[in-house]
Formats: C-alpha cells, structure tokens, sequence
C-alpha cells in the first residue's frame, strides 16, 4: 500500500464512481484523484451476528474486511464508526479496514461528518462529484 497516497473522505455512494486504473502499486482514481484508501464513517448495520459487517452512511453501504484485532471490540448493530482502509471495487464495495474508531460516544458525529466530506471536495477535491 502507497501511504503517500491520502485516504479520501468519502459518502459510501461516491465508492461506486472509482475506477481501477493501471498503476504500480494497484490504485483507484475518483474525479480524477487517485487514491487507495477509503475513510468513511457511518452506522453498523450489521455485525458478527449476521456474519458480515455492512456501514450505512445514509447515502449507500460498504462492506467491512475486518482483521482479527478488530474482532474483539463488542461490535454491535447500530454502532457509530470510523473506517480507514484500501477500497476494493464490488458490489457492495469494500473496505480492508486497517482503522476503526467507535464514535457513538459523540452526539454530534453524523452531521459534522457530512461537513467534513463537503468541506474536503470544496477545499480540495473536484467540486463536480455528487451522489
């Protein structure tokens, strides 16, 4: 994985604009932005009791490839996350998560996540991208 590359602050519904490129190592590019991480945050709709653990952000759904560090956290269905992880191209997409972090503490978590997405595409990304 090419860490120089930025994780980019993603709605799980822009995911299915990224397209593979050829490139060493392996990336996605997204606008125009090449890319290999995804960072996405959203609500755990589905853990270890149904076998496969799927974020819902409000605009779409991804899939989670856990490692087994992350097994032992006390997932549970309605759990507020962040992810980082290399973006795989499918239906649902997916991420390999090599972060995570349970923001259900923080009451605000949702909204100001949906401003941080907007601020970055404005600040720093195409603003043509929509979902």
């Amino acid at each position: 994985m090419d860490y120089s590359l930025a994780a980019l602050k993603l709605f799980c519904c822009q995911l299915k604009d990224a397209r593979q490129i050829s490139s060493s190592p392996p990336s996605m590019t997204l606008h125009g932005i090449r890319f290999q991480r995804a960072w996405c945050q959203g609500v755990v709709v589905s853990g270890p009791d149904e076998g496969i653990f799927l974020l819902d952000d409000g605009s779409g759904v991804v899939e989670l490839s856990l490692q087994a560090e992350f097994m032992t956290l006390g997932w549970k269905s309605g759990m507020y996350i962040m992810v980082v992880g290399l973006y795989v191209a499918g239906d649902p997409p997916q991420i390999k998560v090599h972060k995570v972090v349970d923001l259900s503490a923080y009451p605000d978590r949702e909204s100001l996540w949906h401003m941080e997405v907007i601020e970055a595409y404005n600040l720093f990304y195409s603003t043509e991208a929509e979902c």
